[in-house]
């Protein structure tokens, strides 16, 4: 299977070179009624994300009287796969993907600032083709920004894998299915602090090293796109009330 993956010329299946991203679109500001959302699309994965905060902690047995507390729900739609099995709110993989999100952004978000509120981040993939965690972390990252939340840094996810000993960064459905480590990373930019990383299968020490540079390096990359539509962002807003006239 490896070898499928990477052509003699060096080159994936969708025509990537072993270190090229997916194309990244992004916006910022989808929902009226939400204090922040997102929209993330890398590839063919698509996430939407919503922000409600901070705001008083809907279980009072639940507030910190030293912090805020966050909270995360990630659901993958029932149409966002080419599987047409009904998916619940609550399995597994979403309950366990939902809770990496939520520690990732425990370590980011300066929650010392708001005690006894809760934030509240909920991630919809509308459409999956690998890398569904690493997008809805980004579009998340978005939507906190958006919301106003104060944080430490963005938090920038992207994950690598490693095919014939070649890291290849931001796997695909197909990739990411057949055999080859998928190692997802989320981690501080200015830092280069990690917050999140995973790893589902056995890599040597060297190879494994390979891959994390190359994954951190895809990070730095989606960086610069999210700075953008933050600015993007900005100048829709300062547009919109008017606050500077055109010269």
């Amino acid at each position: 299977m490896y070898r499928e993956i990477l052509s003699p010329e060096g080159l994936r299946l969708d025509g990537r070179r072993p270190n090229e991203l997916r194309k990244i679109r992004c916006r910022m500001g989808l929902f009226a009624r939400a204090d922040g959302s997102a929209y993330f699309e890398q590839g063919n994965t698509k996430v939407l994300a919503a922000v409600y905060g901070p705001r008083e902690v809907s279980v009072k047995s639940a507030m910190k009287h030293d912090r805020a507390i966050v909270n995360c729900e990630y659901f993958m739609a029932t149409f966002s796969t080419g599987e047409r099995k009904k998916k619940t709110k609550g399995d597994r993989r979403s309950q366990e993907i939902s809770l990496v999100i939520k520690q990732t952004f425990e370590s980011a978000i300066m929650t010392h600032l708001l005690p006894r509120t809760e934030i509240n981040i909920y991630l919809q993939v509308l459409q999956a083709d690998g890398g569904t965690r690493c997008a809805s972390i980004n579009a998340a990252t978005l939507a906190l920004i958006d919301a106003g939340i104060p944080m430490k840094d963005f938090v920038v996810a992207c994950a690598a894998g490693c095919v014939d000993s070649t890291p290849i960064v931001d796997l695909n459905y197909l990739e990411d299915s057949s055999g080859t480590a998928d190692v997802p990373v989320a981690i501080l930019p200015k830092s280069n602090k990690v917050l999140m990383l995973q790893m589902d299968s056995k890599l040597p020490v060297q190879t494994f090293e390979r891959v994390l540079d190359a994954a951190m390096t895809g990070c730095h990359k989606i960086y610069d796109i999210l700075v953008e539509a933050c600015r993007e962002r900005t100048r829709d807003l300062v547009g919109s009330r008017g606050a500077f006239s055109a010269h």
